[in-house]
């Protein structure tokens, strides 16, 4: 079994974690949020920072688990690259909903970001399996914030 660097497993952690503050600062403040109406599953405005920040760190161990594994070096970067593109994809959606109200947009936006993430789990899951489970509960939290999204959407 491979020893674990954990000095740059806490680096990519905070590269992941980087990104979403980066999204946060993006979205703005949530007054648009909290002005819109809501369907009544939508959670307590302090579960998401929460559910992000568990993602965030779980991406972080999945591209650290695809960086170190030994791998062709072809298929590790082009997993990293399509990682890389779904934070950046990610981290414009606050954008989009919070900060321009571009409610429908987003939607579709999330609907990409859902795309890119499958892809990304399947290329993960292809050089180290554990680093693709890892992805599952990002992609259950995108499809229930694509609901969310587009109930949200149809409402206002």
């Amino acid at each position: 079994m491979k020893k674990i660097d954990f000095k740059l497993l806490f680096k990519f952690i905070i590269i992941a974690l980087i990104f979403g503050v980066v999204g946060a600062i993006f979205g703005g403040k949530m007054d648009t949020f909290d002005n819109l109406n809501k369907p009544s599953f939508v959670p307590p405005a302090i579960v998401f920072p929460i559910v992000w920040t568990i993602l965030y760190i779980l991406m972080g161990i999945s591209a650290y688990l695809i960086c170190t594994n030994n791998t062709d070096e072809k298929f590790r970067k082009r997993a990293i690259a399509i990682y890389t593109l779904q934070l950046a994809i990610n981290a414009l959606w606050p954008l989009f909903f919070f900060r321009f109200n571009m409610l429908g947009f987003a939607f579709f936006w999330l609907l990409l970001l859902l795309g890119i993430v499958l892809v990304m789990f399947i290329k993960f899951f292809k050089i180290s399996p554990v680093a693709g489970y890892l992805q599952i509960p990002y992609i259950i939290w995108l499809v229930f914030a694509g609901i969310l999204n587009y109930t949200i959407y149809t409402m206002n």
